[in-house]
């Protein structure tokens, strides 16, 4: 194998070779891949929610709500509409405009190129579709951190959303911070930021005079719109095609806050395809269930080691 020291050394740390490996002869012999994208994915691709992130653009929220990470501020009851969409137009901006960190999904699609895939994902950051996929190949099940809805979606605006990235750009000026050319947000030196936004800048619906929130699944309320719709049809035309092929159900740092969406449903298909192959991989919560462990890998491994090892020319030849 051709490894930098950095990448041997993290996949010595995480696994064996042996595992590797048929991880490996899957992903490049299966007929399909069915990609589940989970919230691990992100994280190892840099969007992390806490520590020197979190610090850098939430130090004043920290200091005036006591909350330590971007997970927590996301369910805070924050107790203005001013306050609110200033914690919403950081949080947004930072993980769905500015740069991704590093280029792991990049890395996979590289890898996909040329296969014949889909991808399910949790995540609403939209890494995918800025990395290069192919938006048909893609269904982002709950939403995207670049979307506007009314709060209470009727008539005119009961199926719409709203591209939210020249809405937010005004709060983040009003607050204090500059945006690069690369749509980088950062806060000039010297300068104090602030915690709310002046309240002609709250966001109301264009459609029906109230007010906006995130398009993001909460409750009975979320928009799926004809750009989910679509989605959701080419995901379930993927499915049915591939019921009885040589699929591989990939899933990538998938957690259990909704394990219904894709580890339960890989599961699932993989039970009752005899053909098809599972593999699991996270940084610490990777497992399969009795039922087809006989045709299941799981790793608790960094994934982007992971991929870095797939990426790299095998060690026996050809599969």
């Amino acid at each position: 194998m051709f490894f930098s020291k950095k990448t041997k050394e993290s996949i010595k740390t995480y696994s064996d070779e042996e595992t590797l490996e048929q991880i490996r002869k899957l992903f490049f012999t299966s007929d399909a891949i069915l990609v589940g994208g989970g919230a691990g994915l992100s994280t190892a691709a840099g969007f992390t929610y806490s520590g020197p992130r979190f610090e850098n653009y939430f130090s004043d929220f920290q200091r005036k709500f006591g909350f330590d990470n971007m997970y927590v501020g996301g369910f805070y009851p924050f107790p203005t509409q001013e306050e609110y969409w200033a914690y919403w137009s950081r949080f947004i901006w930072i993980n769905r405009y500015a740069p991704i960190p590093t280029g792991l999904y990049d890395k996979l699609r590289t890898l996909l190129q040329g296969r014949d895939y889909f991808v399910l994902t949790t995540n609403v950051d939209h890494c995918f579709q800025r990395s290069g996929f192919d938006k048909k190949r893609l269904f982002y099940t709950q939403g995207d951190y670049g979307l506007l809805q009314s709060a209470d979606p009727q008539g005119a605006s009961l199926r719409k959303t709203y591209d939210n990235k020249e809405i937010l750009r005004p709060m983040l000026l009003a607050q204090g911070f500059t945006i690069g050319l690369n749509d980088e947000l950062e806060i000039p030196e010297g300068v104090t930021l602030k915690s709310s936004i002046p309240s002609e800048l709250i966001p109301v619906c264009p459609d029906d005079g109230g007010p906006m929130t995130t398009n993001l699944r909460a409750d009975d309320k979320f928009v799926e719109d004809e750009g989910w719709v679509a989605a959701y049809r080419r995901y379930k035309a993927f499915v049915e095609e591939h019921s009885g092929s040589r699929i591989l159900y990939l899933e990538l740092g998938v957690g259990y806050n909704t394990p219904g969406i894709i580890k339960y449903n890989f599961w699932n298909m993989t039970d009752r395809n005899p053909r098809a192959s599972y593999v699991c991989l996270n940084a610490g919560h990777a497992s399969a269930p009795e039922e087809i462990r006989d045709r299941s890998v799981w790793l608790n491994a960094d994934i982007a080691a992971v991929l870095a090892y797939l990426a790299a020319p095998p060690s026996g030849g050809a599969l």
